[in-house]
């Protein structure tokens, strides 16, 4: 027996990369007792519509999610799924693959492996923003990796002020600033020179990008802090809030960005030889030799 029954099935939309991927894991689960939900996704592999579900119903009945594709596909599939608690495992056919750690190569011994009960599990936090107008919530969105003021259309800064838990931090004029998750602490943050989190650490990094103010540098806070980022009223530059660089939202001056600890966290499922730092030393290529 299997340890997981239900399968939802996602891809990446329009790659070249996917087909014989894709049609390996299909023959293999198709070999063995489960039930598959196909997402729509797959309409971009060829499949009719009519073979294929909602991301809701992949929610509402799978109990395993494979996502085939990058990082941005999984981090897509964390927030339509990740308060239903679906479990999602990553088959990689991206760039970098710091979340989807299944090779195309070892697809077969690997899937075998998991099914029969040899993973590891983990899970990560996600962060909850909230925009404010005129103390109106206009949306409310969630991300895994990170959570970005940034400006828009304009080479010029944008000027905002940050509170953590209702206490003054700074007031500074910069690009934007990125509030990440450890699991986002490998992305975006951490080309503005944020620092490395370990997943398992319950804390949040805010790094400005490009501040005006050399002294203005990341910090490290607690996983639990109410974050509050305030655009001045006297702003000239257009400014846009990205949630995991996927979902955009544009700002005005005035508006008022809430940020905290997310009461849905990601389930990811890995090969039982799983291991971290092996994964940041092979994409970061820490072991390379000069």
């Amino acid at each position: 027996m299997t340890a997981f029954r239900h399968i939802g099935i996602i891809i990446k939309q329009q790659d070249e990369r996917l087909k014989s991927t894709l049609d390996t894991l299909l023959a293999q689960l198709q070999a063995m007792d489960v039930e598959l939900y196909l997402d729509e996704t797959l309409q971009h592999a060829g499949f009719p519509l009519s073979e294929l579900v909602s991301r809701a119903e992949i929610a509402s009945h799978c109990d395993l999610c494979i996502v085939v594709g990058g990082d941005g596909t999984l981090l897509g599939a964390a927030r339509s799924l990740a308060a239903a608690n679906v479990p999602l495992l990553g088959v990689n056919i991206g760039r970098l693959g710091f979340l989807v750690d299944v090779s195309p190569d070892e697809l077969g011994t690997q899937l075998e492996a998991i099914f029969g009960g040899d993973f590891q599990t983990e899970k990560r936090c996600m962060l909850r923003a909230r925009i404010l107008r005129n103390d109106e919530c206009l949306i409310s969105e969630h991300a895994l990796n990170d959570v970005v003021l940034h400006v828009r259309d304009a080479i010029r800064m944008i000027e905002f002020e940050t509170r953590i838990d209702d206490r003054l931090v700074n007031m500074q004029r910069a690009d934007g600033i990125v509030v990440s998750t450890p699991t986002g602490s490998t992305a975006y943050a951490l080309s503005g020179g944020g620092p490395i989190l370990h997943p398992e650490i319950d804390a949040l990094t805010m790094v400005p990008i490009c501040p005006h103010t050399l002294s203005s540098r990341p910090i490290v806070i607690s996983g639990n802090s109410n974050i509050s980022i305030l655009l001045h009223r006297h702003n000239h530059s257009s400014a846009r809030i990205a949630f995991d660089g996927q979902n955009m939202i544009n700002v005005e001056p005035g508006d008022e960005l809430l940020i905290d600890r997310s009461v849905n966290s990601l389930q990811l499922i890995h090969p039982s030889s799983y291991d971290y730092y092996a994964i940041l030393r092979q994409k970061l290529n820490w072991s390379a030799q000069p």
